[in-house]
């Protein structure tokens, strides 16, 4: 069965550059997007062709289906990948580009509908026998039914917009007098921010972990897992560590929490690459349901790492129509992987720190992988998610893993902006992450951002002064005459021959 002639890959800055080189690896032609912001970026010299689409703004460029599907056909492709964010989980994107005979390298419409809505999600996943949280059987409409439902799986108890999402619409009562006011809320966001009103209510797990585990399914009926990923270091429920595996989970539960994705995987046909992601009680060892990502997550190289399968091929491969290349008893985790996103932001306020960036240095060295679209030189644009690079370590250990990302950290090198290099490398050092007994809620409750001490001894002024000397030299013009090689001998015979 043939593969695609040529992918476009409807995304910007790693994502865009990691397909491009899967396609490149596969003989496949690779075409770029970008928009006015990103007509710099490193994913449009990489790619065999690249496309303008629009202004900068997500909504007016990689939000605009119908642009990026009028590409698609300018260009000639057979195939597009959607990355993750932005149309990756777009069903109107995905039907158009059906409509358009041009395949749409992820799971199916029905898929992405069935686990869309978070309540028919989670009820799928009781039909299937998967675990889920104790709470509403569906939407609640009103106060009296959230205080019965309140009453009866006991405090605390989390409110949640059905279509909500990065924390907008979720509220947690751990008092009766704290529902009401919370549950008007709730219901406020969802309709403010999805336009849809409809709340549900759980029991809210004190202190839990986020364990998410990698599922793949093919068209021919084939489902199975990749392990888990531990995704617990968060801030304003974004991660910004993910380990691979979980420290927490046990062998047993291990293999449990994998047959239940399989099983969620199984009972709405699943296609291509996805997650389950479930909340995991460390003190019980108990998992429950939480929601399904029908995409590649940002985290997916840890898997690959650990696991040694390509996922992005794997979803090329499945997208054309072969079985997965694997069985589940091939799979293995083999040895312990740690990813660090490294984002342009203030490492203690998490603002975002778009500039120009004016040193970068990649770490290098063994059991080391770096997906990053940073240069030298490069505008980190204000319109995009601030992550910039993601480091992966590899080692035989999580010891070792942690030792060797902390070494790249050191390594690391970006100037002109800020970033969280600093946040990195502070947690990896803190005695929670080194035993593994971190939550979601680590960084709110048991964090502190450690300045490092290297030019503690160093007054402002001079720092000041220093600065204002390297933008000086940045800036002025600079005299390549003295760059100019060419002896003088061949210099005079040129000119010497301009003359006749």
């Amino acid at each position: 069965m043939a593969l695609f002639k040529k992918i476009l890959i409807a995304n910007r800055g790693e994502i865009a550059i990691r397909v491009t080189r899967a396609c490149r690896e596969l003989g496949i032609g690779s075409v770029a997007v970008f928009s006015d912001a990103d007509r710099d970026s490193l994913h449009v010299f990489l790619a065999d062709e690249a496309y303008h689409i629009g202004p900068s703004p997500s909504k007016e460029s990689y939000l605009n289906y119908k642009k990026i599907i009028e590409v698609c056909k300018q260009a000639g492709v057979d195939a597009v990948h959607p990355g993750y964010g932005f149309l990756s989980e777009n069903t109107t994107f995905a039907k158009a580009l059906e409509e358009a005979g041009i395949t749409f390298i992820g799971p199916t419409v029905a898929n992405i509908e069935s686990m869309g809505d978070k309540l028919s999600a989670k009820a799928l996943m009781k039909k299937a026998g998967v675990p889920t949280v104790p709470g509403s059987d569906g939407g609640v409409e009103t106060v009296e039914e959230a205080q019965k439902i309140a009453e009866k799986i006991g405090l605390p108890v989390i409110i949640k917009a059905s279509a909500g999402g990065g924390g907008k619409g979720m509220r947690v009562v751990r008092k009766m007098d704290e529902l009401e006011s919370a549950f008007r809320a709730c219901r406020s966001e969802g309709q403010n921010y999805f336009a849809d009103p409809t709340v549900y209510i759980e029991k809210f797990v004190n202190d839990p972990k986020h364990i998410e585990i990698q599922v793949f399914g093919d068209k021919h009926g084939n489902h199975v897992h990749l392990f888990e990923r531990e995704c617990s270091v968060q801030r304003r429920h974004q991660k910004i560590i993910e380990e691979c595996p979980s420290p927490s989970v046990p062998q047993e539960v291990r293999l449990r929490m994998g047959e239940a994705a399989v099983r969620a995987a199984k009972q709405i046909n699943y296609v291509g690459a996805g997650t389950i992601e479930f909340i995991f009680d460390n003190a019980t060892k108990d998992f429950y349901f939480m929601e399904m990502n029908t995409r590649l997550q940002v985290e997916h190289p840890i898997t690959e790492i650990v696991t040694g399968y390509d996922l992005v091929k794997e979803q090329i491969y499945v997208a054309a129509g072969k079985p997965l290349s694997f069985k589940q008893a091939d799979i293995r985790q083999k040895g312990h992987a740690i990813e660090a996103r490294i984002c342009a932001e203030d490492p203690v306020t998490y603002k975002p720190h778009p500039g120009v960036i004016r040193a970068c240095r990649h770490p290098q060295g063994p059991f080391m992988r770096v997906d990053s679209y940073a240069y030298p030189g490069y505008e980190v644009p204000i319109f995009y998610d601030p992550m910039i690079a993601k480091l992966i370590t590899w080692g035989e250990t999580r010891e070792e893993a942690i030792d060797r990302m902390q070494r790249a950290l050191s390594e690391f090198v970006l100037t002109g902006i800020k970033t969280n290099i600093v946040l990195h490398k502070t947690i990896l050092d803190h005695p929670k992450f080194r035993d593994g007994s971190y939550t979601t809620q680590f960084i709110e409750k048991n964090f502190e951002v450690i300045e490092p001490q290297l030019f503690a001894e160093v007054e402002d002024p001079v720092f000041l002064i220093a600065a204002a000397i390297t933008a000086y030299n940045d800036r002025k013009s600079k005299d390549v005459r003295q760059l100019n090689l060419t002896s003088n001998w061949k210099r005079l015979g040129r000119k010497m021959q301009l003359r006749t």
